[in-house]
């Protein structure tokens, strides 16, 4: 029997969920899926609270997007134009249907790869094989306090720099840009210096961990391009136990 597109959708599990009249489709095949939806409002509300600064014709690139919780509520709320990035091939995979079930294909655009400091052809350090898993690492077999990962399945992927893309006119100068890579943020922001320096780049939203001297160093770093953060906003965000203790999203505003 051959089905509709809309028919085979309704076949598969989704959640849908409304923000200020807004409402939105999520594909959930599994139970971490749908916990991303379900705890989307608890699980960072200072990124939904950034996302809320956004104006219509905004650019955002979301860097380590997932299944794209945050690019399909940037271009549903904010009538964002994203182009997002995610490597691993499940996730991928549902992340182009969640763009293709709220009929975003004109204002989003997904790549299966990855932005780091170098572009080419890298291994994925894969650490949960669930669909809707993070933790993965490109190129090297680390976890986010840069110690050993436990891999439990290697993937190849393919990487650029944010810098590259730009300048090759792939991808806009974006007014805000999304950083979120288990650890690897340095890596990204290095391959994206020239960009970030940019005026046009108003706000870069980054995960922090505290603890890592890189991470520090990068903070410094985006603070010396002019884009300054909030302590108050850090310290709402850090996390104060368990195994992230010392992550923190950093807002960055020029």
């Amino acid at each position: 029997m051959n089905l509709t597109l809309e028919e085979y959708e309704q076949l598969n599990p989704r959640c849908e969920i409304a923000h200020d009249g807004v409402s939105m489709t999520f594909a959930t095949p599994s139970k971490l899926t749908r916990q991303r939806v379900e705890t989307i409002y608890r699980k960072e509300p200072w990124t939904l609270e950034w996302i809320a600064e956004f104006k219509p014709g905004d650019t955002l690139v979301d860097c380590g997007a997932n299944v794209g919780m945050y690019t399909i509520w940037a271009a549903m709320t904010r009538q964002t134009r994203v182009y997002a990035f995610e490597p691993e091939s499940q996730n991928y995979a549902l992340l182009n249907r969640n763009i293709l079930m709220n009929k975003l294909g004109d204002r989003v655009k997904a790549y299966c790869m990855g932005l780091s400091d170098q572009a080419g052809l890298f291994d994925l350090y894969m650490e949960d094989m669930r669909i809707g898993g993070s933790c993965h690492s490109v190129g090297a077999a680390l976890d986010f306090r840069h110690q050993p990962l436990n891999t439990q399945f290697t993937q190849g992927c393919i990487a650029a720099t944010l810098d590259g893309l730009v300048s090759g006119g792939t991808v806009p100068v974006p007014t805000h840009v999304k950083i979120d890579v288990d650890g690897f943020e340095p890596k990204v922001v290095s391959g994206a210096r020239t960009t970030l320096q940019n005026p046009a780049v108003r706000s870069v939203l980054i995960e922090v961990n505290t603890n890592l001297e890189d991470h520090r160093a990068m903070v410094r770093e985006m603070n010396a391009m002019g884009l300054m953060h909030d302590p108050a906003q850090v310290r709402r965000a850090e996390r104060k136990d368990g195994t992230f203790k010392g992550v923190a999203e950093h807002v960055f505003r020029r």
